[in-house]
């Protein structure tokens, strides 16, 4: 079964929309929780994709990627980014600690829905062979992919990367500090891995083990839940 590129933007629309903004989101929930309410006061803790969307990020680079994808039979990585939600970590109660737990609230809430969209295919399992059954399993499928794409994007440990801040609260303050430098360099840093192949090397056991993970955690199986996956992609 190979999907057209119309069936993979309708697969992929929501379970995209939805992870790249609630990851978003759930940075300012936990900085509100410890003490900073710069993200509350711009409107910006909510579900509403409106509040977070990216142009760019959110919808034209997904879709040059699913395009290229097609056009050239598959195998990138899908992703993305939402406008990011505004966190001022000197408002935090504990800043340097505190940030781990903020950093950790988009790959968390990531994880949580790769289970949610895990649990979708499980629905369409229950529903037999009804007209809804294959729509629910392959936008399951796409939604399990994309938030554990963004898991693991987001866990390297490079600022400002969600892994690179983890890192900074970790480190002991002088080695924090120097690590912290990198910041403004990590984009072209991450632009190089990723024209290089390097970053595929890094993600690809990261997403096999996430994948593997949700499949423990909600009963899949997970060779299904794979090929499921490279349905998705084809």
């Amino acid at each position: 079964m190979e999907l057209s590129l119309i069936q993979k933007i309708a697969v992929f629309a929501l379970p995209v929309i939805f992870a790249i903004t609630l990851h978003e989101a759930a940075h300012g929930y936990v900085a509100r929780f410890f003490g900073d309410m710069t993200a509350a006061a711009a409107g910006r803790i909510t579900a509403n994709p409106l509040k977070h969307i990216d142009p760019v990020g959110t919808i034209l680079v997904p879709l040059v990627i699913l395009l290229t994808s097609k056009l050239l039979g598959g195998g990138a990585i899908l992703f993305g980014w939402a406008k990011p939600v505004p966190v001022n970590f000197a408002n935090l109660r504990q800043p340097k600690k505190d940030m781990l737990w903020v950093a950790a609230a988009g790959p968390g809430i990531n994880f949580v829905m790769a289970v949610f969209w895990a649990l979708v295919i499980q629905l369409g399992h229950a529903l037999g062979s009804g007209f809804a059954t294959a729509p629910l399993m392959l936008m399951g499928a796409a939604g399990v992919f994309i938030n554990v794409i963004l898991m693991a994007l987001n866990l390297i440990p490079l600022p400002p990367l969600d892994g690179g801040r983890i890192a900074v609260s970790l480190l002991p303050y002088q080695a924090a500090a120097k690590y912290a430098r990198i910041e403004p360099y990590g984009l072209f840093i991450l632009l190089g891995l990723m024209f290089t192949g390097i970053l595929g090397i890094i993600m690809w056991p990261l997403i096999s083990l996430f994948i593997g993970l949700v499949a423990l955690v909600t009963g899949l199986d997970a060779a299904q839940l794979i090929g499921l996956i490279q349905v998705v992609l084809s």
